[in-house]
C-alpha cells in the first residue's frame, strides 16, 4: 500500500549557487533530507517541469519544484480495540501514559495487542506514517509517557528533536543499594556477547550517557530521577546494572529481591510481588512539530511503583538508627 505526496514551492532567490539537493531540503524542511534525496534520484522531483535526478546539481534561484512521490505504507498490523491512556492530543501529535505490560511494537511472538495496533484503531490514518507514528519506545514493563507523531511532518520534527538531544526524557526508579550522591553514567552499550535478548556495557557499542539524582533514601534501596541524553534500548536498566544497582525488579540484569537485615513481611512481600523493573517515564518535553511552542506533559508515577516507595520509607522510618 502506498501514499501519494504532492508537494510544490518555489526556491528563493537566495539559493542561487547551492546543490539541488540542498536547496530543496531547505525548501520542505517537514522532510528529511535522505527521504528527498530518495525522490530525486527516483525521478519524483521536477524543477521548471523537468526532472533532474543530479543532487549536485546547481540552483540559480526561482525555480518551480514540484515533487509527486510514493510513499510506501510501512504498517502491516491489524488495528485492534485497546484502551489509551491519551494525556494530549491535536492534529499533530498523540502523548499516551503507557502501562506496563504493553508492547509498543508488533514482533515475533506478538503480531497483536501492542500499541501500535491501538494507534490504528484510535487513529486509522497513521497507518500512512512510517512505524505508526512511534519515534521512541518504552520496554513493555516500563511505564509513563510517550510522544507519537500523527503524520509525516511530525515524524521528522520528532525524529530530529530526539536525535538534536533537544527532547526531555526523565525517568523515576527504585534501585537496589545505597546511592549517595548522584552522577552521570556514560558506558556505550551493545547487544550483550553471550546472552542475545539483553544489552551490555561493550566497550565498542554505541555511546549511551544517562544522568542521574539522588530522589530519596531508603535502607537498602534508593529511588532516583534519571534524564536520558541518548536512548540505546534498555539504557537505564543496563547503567543501573553496571554501575551494581540493578532495578528492584528487573530479574533480566540483576535486580533479584533484596529486603535488608530485619525487613518486616510486608516489606519481603511487597518486593516478592512487583514483577516489573521499577521504572516509570514521568516527564516529557519537547517542541510542537507545526507551533514550535514548548510542551511538558508529567504522569505520575503508578500504584504498584508508588506503593514499593511507601512500604520501604516505613521500613527506614522503623529503623531510624540504621538509617544513613
Amino acid at each position: 500500500m502506498t501514499q501519494t505526496i504532492l508537494l510544490t514551492g518555489t526556491l528563493p532567490e537566495s539559493a542561487i549557487g547551492r546543490r539541488l539537493d540542498q536547496a530543496i531540503s531547505e525548501l520542505f524542511p517537514e522532510y528529511s533530507r535522505s527521504r528527498l534525496k530518495e525522490w530525486l534520484l527516483a525521478g519524483q522531483i521536477t524543477v521548471n517541469g523537468e526532472i533532474i535526478t543530479k543532487p549536485r546539481e546547481k540552483v540559480i534561484g526561482g525555480e518551480l519544484i514540484e515533487i509527486k512521490a510514493e510513499q510506501k505504507v510501512e504498517v502491516k498490523a491489524p488495528a485492534q480495540n485497546i484502551e489509551l491512556n491519551i494525556v494530549y492530543e491535536d492534529d499533530d501529535i498523540l502523548v499516551v501514559n503507557k502501562p506496563a505490560g504493553l508492547i509498543v511494537h508488533p514482533g515475533a511472538g506478538n503480531p497483536k495487542g501492542t500499541l501500535m495496533n491501538a494507534l490504528l484503531h484510535h487513529y486509522p490514518e497513521i497507518e500512512a506514517v512510517p512505524r505508526a507514528g512511534i519515534v521512541h519506545r518504552l520496554d513493555k514493563d516500563t511505564t509513563g509517557l510517550m510522544v507519537v507523531a500523527k503524520n509525516l511532518t511530525a515524524q521528522t520534527s520528532l525524529v530530529n528533536q530526539l536525535q538534536d538531544k533537544t527532547v526531555t526524557r526523565e525517568y523515576e526508579a527504585i534501585v537496589n543499594g545505597n546511592l549517595t550522591a548522584g552522577g552521570i553514567a556514560d558506558f556505550p552499550i551493545a547487544r550483550h556477547p553471550d546472552k542475545r535478548t539483553i544489552m551490555a556495557v561493550v566497550m565498542d557499542g554505541k555511546p549511551a550517557v544517562t544522568h542521574y539524582r539522588v530522589a530519596e533514601k531508603y535502607r537498602s534501596h534508593t529511588r532516583l530521577r534519571l534524564r536520558l541524553e541518548t536512548g540505546r534500548t534498555h539504557q537505564i536498566r543496563v547503567h543501573m546494572s553496571h554501575l551494581k544497582h540493578p532495578l528492584v525488579g528487573d530479574f533480566s540484569y540483576g535486580g533479584r529481591v533484596r529486603p535488608p537485615k530485619g525487613a518486616s513481611d510486608e516489606l519481603i512481600e511487597t518486593l516478592r510481588g512487583f514483577k516489573r523493573q521499577a521504572l516509570h517515564a514521568a516527564i516529557l518535553e519537547l517542541e510542537h512539530p507545526a507551533t514550535g511552542e514548548w510542551m511538558q506533559f508529567k504522569s505520575e508515577v503508578p500504584d504498584d511503583m508508588q506503593i514499593v516507595a511507601d512500604v520501604l520509607r516505613a521500613d527506614r522510618l522503623a529503623h531510624p538508627d540504621e538509617y544513613v
